[in-house]
């Protein structure tokens, strides 16, 4: 198992920095610059500014500067448009906030979704297998840019219940409406998933032999199926648990919380570009990183994966 850990770590190490150097080079092959508009600088102006923020050398030596930061100081650099203020800054700001609500929006997601596709399969062809069904269908099909009007219509003004927006602290009431909005597509699909994958572990042989030694319906889930009719689930947790904390720019934009997501589109209409790519690095390295866990739980779970 350890030699198997020491591989994945071995191949996300140069998958990050290949992520690092795409990203840099594209971000300098788009049009403009980040001192570029409508009314063009002086060049003496531009080219004084240049030299502050180092962008007078070639490309390659500002991509090797800019990787020895990241990996000896874990500095992004400094931002383009606010002159006070380093990339680190704004993500040490933005990401707690969208970390915060993301995970709270995996660990609902998650509950509901593992219970509702359980119960579906346990009860196969019932009514609650119909009403599971129908809540992970309506689920999916309303998206969280439908799903966010939808619950400030509901329960902001009409109800009165909950605030449309703000982040007040990260108060519970200013966390339900981003919450939902963001997690129940995701409850969806791994109510689906849980769902046929539990039905195909409880139609196989070794649950009948299970069935035949006498055990009960309670030991035979929680013992045997549950465990393997987990392994899809978990090959989707990854990317869905990065989806949720890394954010949502709707749920961002929509609830005005300050996340991440944002000060990511922000920094885009801006030509911020090293904000966007302190974000994408953030955003990518954390996909990398959860895939690699999803591949070792995957493992854990199922020894032939280490061979």
């Amino acid at each position: 198992m350890i030699s198997f850990v020491v591989r994945r770590i071995g191949i996300a190490i140069p998958t990050l920095l290949i992520l690092v150097v795409f990203s840099f080079s594209l971000m300098h092959l788009a049009p403009g610059g980040p001192f570029t508009s409508e009314r063009p600088l002086p060049p003496q102006v531009l080219a004084n500014i240049e030299a502050k923020y180092g962008l007078d050398k070639p490309v390659p030596v500002q991509m090797f500067n800019y990787i020895k930061d990241i990996v000896t100081k874990f500095d992004f650099g400094p931002s383009f448009r606010f002159k006070d203020r380093s990339v680190n800054d704004i993500i040490a700001q933005g990401f707690p906030v969208t970390l915060t609500y993301g995970m709270w929006a995996f660990v609902f997601a998650v509950s509901i979704g593992v219970a509702l596709g359980a119960a579906a399969a346990i009860f196969h062809n019932s009514w609650l297998d119909y009403l599971a069904v129908g809540i992970s269908i309506g689920a999916q099909v309303l998206p969280n840019f439908v799903m966010a009007p939808i619950l400030v219509l509901t329960f902001t003004l009409w109800l009165g219940w909950l605030p449309g927006g703000g982040w007040n602290g990260g108060q519970w009431q200013n966390l339900v409406l981003p919450v939902i909005a963001l997690s129940t597509s995701y409850m969806a699909s791994i109510a689906r998933i849980t769902r046929s994958s539990m039905l195909e572990v409880l139609n196989s042989n070794f649950i009948r032999t299970a069935r035949a030694k006498g055990l009960s319906n309670f030991r035979i889930i929680t013992k045997h199926a549950l465990k393997p009719s987990m392994l899809p689930v978990i090959s989707y947790l990854g990317p869905a648990f990065v989806g949720m904390i890394t954010g949502s720019v709707v749920i961002d934009l929509y609830f005005s919380t300050g996340g991440i997501g944002q000060m990511f589109v922000n920094s885009a209409l801006s030509r911020d570009y090293s904000v966007m790519m302190g974000i994408t690095i953030l955003m990518g390295a954390l996909v990398i990183i959860f895939n690699m866990i999803v591949d070792i739980l995957y493992a854990w779970i199922d020894p032939k994966i280490r061979l």
